[in-house]
């Protein structure tokens, strides 16, 4: 796969691309593997903890990683696919109050998770050069079937660190977080 170039995506997204230093078919393909071990490592009743009150759960984020993965899958399916039609944004707080995220499992976080990877990641290997080169309007913006892969690695890298940073950092010494 070519490298990504900074003509195919927005500076919006930088955040996220930064964090994929390697190879994103390589760090997508780990992640298939790292990610449900990070969420097992995760004791269910933390699963609800929020650090702030106006902050999601662990489960929120969790499922909000699930959310935008599909949703960057999809509109990588649609240019990649030549449709270019301009695609909505969407609104992940909506997203997250309507989707009874703490009721969940981590453990089934964690297996759909690796399921929805798995399924995607035979969609990523199937684009060609001219189909991870095309660029569609996605919120606004224009980007390519190649920036979405970065951003879906880059996005889970992303919450992971805040996880551990804001959310998890005390778990080895506070066994009252949830």
């Amino acid at each position: 796969m070519s490298p990504l170039k900074s003509d195919e995506y927005p500076a919006i997204f930088n955040d996220y691309i930064e964090t994929v230093t390697g190879d994103v078919m390589v760090e997508l393909n780990d992640q298939l593997t790292t990610f449900p071990e990070f969420i097992a490592s995760i004791r269910e009743d933390q699963g609800t903890y929020k650090y702030a009150e106006d902050k999601w759960s662990i489960k929120e984020v969790l499922c909000h990683i699930l959310d935008a993965e599909r949703i960057m899958t999809y509109r990588a399916l649609r240019f990649g696919r030549n449709d270019m039609t301009a695609l909505a944004s969407f609104e992940q707080d909506e997203f997250v109050a309507n989707g009874r995220h703490d009721e969940r499992k981590l453990e089934d976080i964690a297996q759909e998770f690796y399921h929805l990877r798995k399924a995607n990641l035979y969609l990523f290997e199937s684009f060609d050069e001219t189909e991870l080169a095309r660029k569609g309007m996605a919120s606004d913006r224009l980007i390519s079937v190649r920036a979405f892969l970065y951003i879906i690695a880059g996005h889970l890298n992303h919450h992971v660190v805040i996880l551990k940073t804001r959310y998890l950092k005390d778990q080895n010494n506070n066994n009252d977080l949830a």
